[in-house]
């Protein structure tokens, strides 16, 4: 549904049906805006039914005029400061442009967006900058009506011509190809009223479209086209370290380039009444302190230079958090369950490059990945194997298909691997040396199947005489530990392996050429999917610099089942739709499959509260719902 740098995306599992817009009554027409249709061009004479919400499911949660969603405390203080960790550097206060340089973190705080979600439901928005919505019911366009109070930072107002600038920003495939895909099938933007815009799409049908576009980061047209205090024409195409205009709940008050960003909460904010914010952004500064490794970082969090820290190493966990403070209860650790999205976290090929376009060749390399061997001795045993692109979710593939999924995958016969219909997909599985022997030679056997052989104890392509070799990439040290322990069961299979570790900049720019042969990368799934499976895995995703089609997939039935996963006109149909996407996907083996662990782990210094119970789609909801607690700080301590 929501596609994002980091791919974490919304989900449910209720049932699907046609968006039900709910709330603010109908309004009369507006000149220009009587919902004509991008398909047929037809104007229709039904006066259009505004809305206050939009949801992809039977019924939204909150009705109009609701008051605050129910998972935050409205009455909570505000004040205290929020210091979090990030990784790497920045160079770029530029929100848009993806392709040069690298965004700072925590600037979504400084921009509001048109819609916005509720943690506790799936694949719903409520109006931000928009007071209310309309769109016809072959989801053709939609109009958006904005608020006359929303202001920027400078006191101007938010106008169409805003939203009309942002959109041409962000379809810019120079600025940011991910974004421009998934606003690729708006065709069409335009002023339909004093404070409306009217988005129109390349055909009806699509029913997140009218979401989609209410994700987009509204952008001052004004401030992007004047200059700075130089004198110099700002360019929203290039990198930029000048301090931005926003207009959402915090402004970037400082900061020192590639360290550390210092956000604070707008005193005057225009949009802090609404009922979508009130009780968040409770936080008088949040502040984002940059580290280059992770080691680093968690020994900062113990001398108290960060107040919350999220951990992926399963070692760290299990051994790095006894000191002082944790044992007397300055230091919280928690873990938070992942409820709204699934995972797929893997070694990932590019199969741009000849070595690895054979699927014998991949699969041959999981039959040489040891992970139960790997999750004893460097895990700890706290992880188990992925086996789905949707991983945790109802949307997984299970067993062989039936039913509907087995009729939509009937429509690709012929074009997928024949086992998608026979076998259920499943990871060799090792954790003895028995196993280890049969999963190796099951893997040569795949090898020489692909044309391979051993000449002076090399593995060689018998047509080319080129040997197989891999480079296992990555920019976190802390995944030089997997990728070691790997090298040697590749080695074993007669493949040549290097693991290299390069800096944060080195490796985005290396991704961005696709210039790489494995890494270690992961997709967040929504339990609604929707059109960021094209960005994934679509054909035209493949060539699109900066895409998340990171293993370069060109697959005309794979973009047949992503069509019907975007067309689906019920939440059967979608669940029958995704698994037979997530099934195919598998028995092309495109990626290794790596763990997980389904939980979030945190370690928090006890300066904090939080509502009972915390949103049930929203991770740990830290910063956005939590709020300084005065009478904790003071037990725990002045900071470092």
């Amino acid at each position: 549904m929501k596609l994002t740098r980091r791919s974490i995306l919304r989900g449910s599992a209720a049932a699907l049906t046609a968006p039900v817009l709910t709330g603010i009554p109908p309004l009369a027409t507006p000149a220009g805006a009587q919902g004509q249709s991008a398909v047929a061009g037809q104007r229709t004479t039904t006066a259009p039914v505004w809305r206050h919400g939009l949801s992809l499911f039977d019924e939204i949660k909150y009705p109009a005029g609701f008051k605050h969603f129910e998972y935050v405390n409205p009455n909570a203080p505000k004040g205290g400061i929020a210091r979090q960790i990030a990784f790497g550097t920045f160079d770029n206060l530029n929100v848009a442009l993806v392709v040069k340089g690298s965004v700072a973190a925590g600037l979504n705080l400084v921009y509001d967006t048109l819609m916005t979600g509720a943690m506790d439901e799936v694949a719903t928005e409520y109006g931000r900058l928009a007071e209310a919505v309309s769109h016809p019911d072959d989801f053709s366009s939609v109009t958006y009506r904005l608020r006359a109070n929303a202001r920027w930072h400078d006191g101007k107002p938010i106008t169409p011509e805003d939203v009309i600038f942002s959109l041409k920003v962000f379809q810019d495939k120079t600025i940011s190809p991910r974004m421009a895909a998934y606003y690729s099938h708006v065709v069409g933007a335009q002023k339909t009223g004093a404070h409306e815009v009217t988005f129109t799409f390349d055909k009806g049908g699509n029913r997140e479209l009218p979401q989609i576009v209410g994700q987009l980061t509204i952008l001052p047209k004004h401030w992007w086209e004047g200059s700075d205090a130089s004198g110099r024409k700002r360019d929203v195409s290039a990198t930029t370290l000048e301090i931005p205009l926003g207009s959402g709940p915090y402004r970037l008050k400082e900061f020192a380039a590639g360290r550390t960003l210092v956000y604070e909460r707008v005193p005057d904010y225009w949009g802090a009444a609404l009922p979508v914010n009130v009780g968040q952004n409770n936080f008088q500064e949040i502040r984002y302190e940059y580290y280059r490794e992770t080691t680093v970082a968690l020994e900062a969090f113990k001398a108290d230079r960060v107040d919350w820290r999220s951990e992926n190493s399963a070692k760290n966990w299990a051994t790095a958090y006894d000191f002082p403070a944790v044992k007397d209860g300055r230091v919280i650790l928690e873990e938070f369950e992942i409820r709204s999205s699934g995972v797929m976290q893997a070694f990932a090929f590019n199969i741009r490059r000849d070595k690895f376009k054979d699927p014998r060749v991949r699969r041959a390399f999981n039959f040489a990945f040891d992970f139960e061997e790997m999750n004893k001795q460097l895990f700890y045993g706290q992880y188990t194997r992925i086996k789905s692109y949707f991983e945790g979710t109802e949307l997984a593939c299970k067993g062989v298909p039936q039913g509907e999924e087995l009729a939509i995958l009937e429509t690709v016969r012929g074009k997928v691997p024949p086992e998608v219909f026979t076998a259920p997909y499943s990871n060799p599985v090792g954790g003895s040396t028995e196993a280890v022997r049969a999963n190796l030679r099951e893997g040569i056997r795949l090898l020489k199947d692909a044309g391979y052989d051993f000449r002076d104890r090399r593995l060689v392509h018998l047509q080319s005489g080129e040997p197989l070799t891999v480079e296992l990439l990555a920019s976190d040290p802390n995944g030089e530990r997997f990728n070691l322990f790997y090298k040697p069961s590749l080695e074993r299979l007669g493949i040549g392996v290097t693991v290299r570790t390069v800096d944060d900049v080195q490796y985005e720019n290396r991704l961005r050429q696709w210039d790489y042969d494995v890494i270690t990368t992961s997709w967040r799934q929504s339990l609604s999917p929707g059109n960021e499976q094209r960005s994934y895995w679509g054909s035209q995703a493949a060539d699109q610099p900066g895409s998340l089609n990171l293993v370069g997939i060109k697959d005309a039935a794979i973009d047949a089942l992503i069509d019907r996963v975007i067309f689906a006109t019920n939440r059967s149909e979608l669940v029958a739709a995704t698994r037979a996407l997530d099934r195919v996907l598998l028995w092309n083996h495109f990626v290794v499959p790596q763990w997980t662990y389904g939980k979030i782990r945190t370690a928090r210094w006890d300066r904090f509260s939080r509502p009972d119970p915390l949103p049930k789609y929203g991770f740990s909801g830290f910063p956005t719902v939590w709020w300084w607690d005065a009478n904790k700080a003071a037990k725990t301590g002045s900071r470092s």
